[in-house]
């Protein structure tokens, strides 16, 4: 259940704040899971209603901030604020028992953090100015690590046309990023 993507979250978040119970109670269960696992191994030696108590915690805070949410930045970065300070807090309550070091305390998931999740963004705007094709092939190849062999067998298109639009499409984009527009391939 950890391989929600920000997207899914966010939409389910939206939906939610414009009033679709179904999404909200969606949204709290995926949460639920996503907040089992973050503090679960943050507090591995502490009793099971310890984590417990924190994930509940964490779902009421949401539901009395989610008015403060705002709708074009990245929910998992304040979702998982809230995580934070709410482990932050726990530590408070319990003197500190259980030593968790600080880069636990502060630690988002690598896929949740706010500049991950706005790089992605800016990943899929840069592709999305390049043929489907060429822009799967990049993503495949340069983002996912697949081999040229798979990346074509999954196109049906030969190694030598994936590699060509591999480079020209980096190309493109880089034209693109310096600002020569019309100069790409």
């Amino acid at each position: 259940m950890t391989d929600v993507t920000e997207s899914e979250l966010k939409v389910l978040m939206l939906l939610s704040l414009d009033g679709d119970e179904k999404a909200y109670r969606c949204l709290l269960d995926v949460l639920r899971h996503l907040l089992e696992h973050y503090y679960g191994r943050r507090l591995a030696r502490a009793d099971k209603t310890d984590v417990d108590d924190l994930v509940q915690e964490t779902l009421l805070a949401l539901h009395q901030r989610r008015i403060t949410y705002d709708r074009e930045r990245p929910f998992t970065a304040w979702f998982f604020t809230i995580a934070r300070h709410k482990l932050v807090d726990h530590h408070r309550r319990t003197g500190g028992r259980g030593h968790v070091g600080l880069d636990a305390v502060e630690a988002i998931p690598d896929g949740y953090r706010e500049d991950a999740v706005a790089a992605q963004i800016d990943i899929q705007r840069l592709l999305a100015v390049l043929p489907a094709w060429q822009a799967e092939a990049i993503r495949q190849v340069r983002l996912d690590g697949r081999s040229i062999a798979e990346a074509a067998l999954h196109s049906g298109r030969s190694e030598a046309t994936v590699k060509v639009s591999i480079h020209r499409g980096i190309k493109a984009l880089a034209a693109r990023l310096r600002g020569d527009h019309g100069k790409g391939e």
